[in-house]
């Protein structure tokens, strides 16, 4: 039986784009090397096909589906693999930690619909301490922006503040003909693994997004005009901040020094 007659259509509210390239399949599952005593969680599962491989090598596997059509058909198609578990689920509000038990660490994999990408990334690192690492499937742009550097037209709130908390590596670009519907974009594959210590030192996530959020609303005018209400020009000459700066030239350890001096004002 086909596959299109097996699965129903990919839904655009979903933003399903469903992986059926193998050589790509391969490639993924070599970059992430499952091994037999891990517990591997997938986001957005779809069709299953990152789905078997990844059973076939990993411990244990948890997948996280929204769409209801696809629960039970993923269900019937990989019905004897006693270590998987489908959670009929929210990615976004899903709760991670609650997967790791006696102090094991997960390891994260998805193909991740664009519009859910950036709260995401930062819901799953919110519960990092239950990881050991997250390999996606993103819109090439996406993982441009958040393995940027300072400098970079690229680099900005996203980029700043994935790197604050991981080690970002952009793997490989994934093209549109591996999936079905073909997407107008390419992909490409990240790691991230959660640091043990944070670029700079340990600052409060919210207190860091609020200083970066505020500097890049404004993102041609410079740091001192940006922060202007929010932390004096004396206290940014302090942490050695050139005022002429702009927001996209300052590196994440300076972002963290500034968010450390605002907090002890």
């Amino acid at each position: 039986m086909s596959t299109s007659k097996q699965y129903p259509k990919a839904r655009k509210r979903f933003g399903q784009n469903f992986l059926h390239d193998q050589s790509v399949i391969s490639d993924i599952v070599a970059a992430i090397d499952p091994q037999p005593d891990q517990h591997m969680v997938e986001i957005g599962p779809g069709r299953g096909a990152l789905t078997l491989p990844l059973l076939l090598a990993s411990g244990r596997l948890d997948v996280i589906e929204l769409d209801r059509d696809l629960v039970p058909l993923l269900q019937a198609k990989l019905s004897e693999y006693s270590h998987l578990t489908i959670h009929q689920a929210d990615a976004l509000s899903f709760d991670y930690s609650s997967l790791a038990t006696d102090g094991e660490k997960l390891r994260v994999i998805g193909n991740l619909p664009y519009n859910i990408t950036t709260p995401l990334l930062f819901h799953l690192l919110s519960q990092a301490s239950s990881v050991e690492d997250m390999c996606f499937m993103l819109q090439r742009e996406v993982v441009e922006r958040i393995c940027a550097q300072p400098g970079s037209k690229t680099y900005g709130r996203l980029s700043i503040m994935v790197q604050y908390q991981c080690d970002a590596t952009q793997l490989f670009i994934v093209p549109p003909e591996a999936f079905d519907p073909i997407p107008k974009v390419e992909s490409a594959i990240i790691y991230l693994r959660p640091r043990a210590e944070f670029v700079g030192g340990d600052v409060p996530i919210e207190a860091l997004n609020t200083i970066v959020s505020k500097a890049f609303s404004q993102r041609r005018k410079t740091i001192a005009n940006t922060l202007k209400n929010m932390i004096s020009q004396t206290v940014l000459q302090t942490e050695n901040i050139d005022l002429q700066q702009r927001p996209e030239t300052i590196s994440i350890e300076q972002y963290v020094a500034i968010t450390r001096a605002w907090l002890a004002q």
